[in-house]
């Protein structure tokens, strides 16, 4: 049998060290929570576990909802990817990595708001031209889970008082079902 990645054994508790360049790549840092599984041609498949990617449908009918009311593209995402997008075509976001700044941003567990005392914009998904207005942090448990956010629509100003406690209301709504 052909060795095709980097060999790791079984120490006698059972454990097994996931390379450093994986998981830097992969985005996996300590504390994080992997799914294991196997497939049917016998692989043990080690996958990022996301907690809000088992809240993807109610999320994507909140997403829709409040994109109604506010009038804003919706993101919702786990700390490493978009789980859900409502307002704008859904390939454009969908899957893709948050960027350094949002992870930043989720780490030090601080919403976001574009008003006139912030000078600089954030933009939230690697590769897209997006920029938030209003982003905040997914608590659940007192853990980080993802964010949820407002873009900015073509030729919007500032973030106002009601779309940052929409956004707030809504990141605590949904940190709260995911403790349910």
């Amino acid at each position: 049998m052909k060795a095709t990645g980097i060999v790791r054994r079984i120490d006698d508790l059972g454990r097994v060290v996931i390379p450093k360049e994986i998981r830097r790549t992969m985005r996996i840092r300590e504390g994080d929570p992997l799914e294991i599984f196997t497939d049917n041609d016998g692989e043990v498949i080690f996958k990022k576990y996301s907690p809000i990617g088992e809240l993807s449908a109610f999320s994507s009918q909140y997403a829709e909802v409040l994109y109604k009311v506010a009038g804003h593209p919706v993101v919702v995402c786990d700390r490493d990817h978009v789980i859900t997008v409502a307002g704008i075509p859904k390939k454009e976001l969908l899957e893709r990595r948050v960027s350094p700044s949002l992870e930043e941003l989720m780490e030090t567990r601080r919403p976001f708001a574009y008003t006139s005392a912030e000078t600089r914009r954030l933009q939230p998904v690697e590769g897209t031209p997006h920029q938030a207005m209003v982003a905040a942090p997914i608590l659940a448990a007192g853990d980080v889970c993802g964010s949820i956010m407002f873009l900015a629509n073509e030729g919007s100003g500032t973030a106002t008082d009601t779309e940052i406690k929409l956004i707030a209301t809504a990141a605590s709504f949904l940190g709260r079902q995911m403790e349910e």
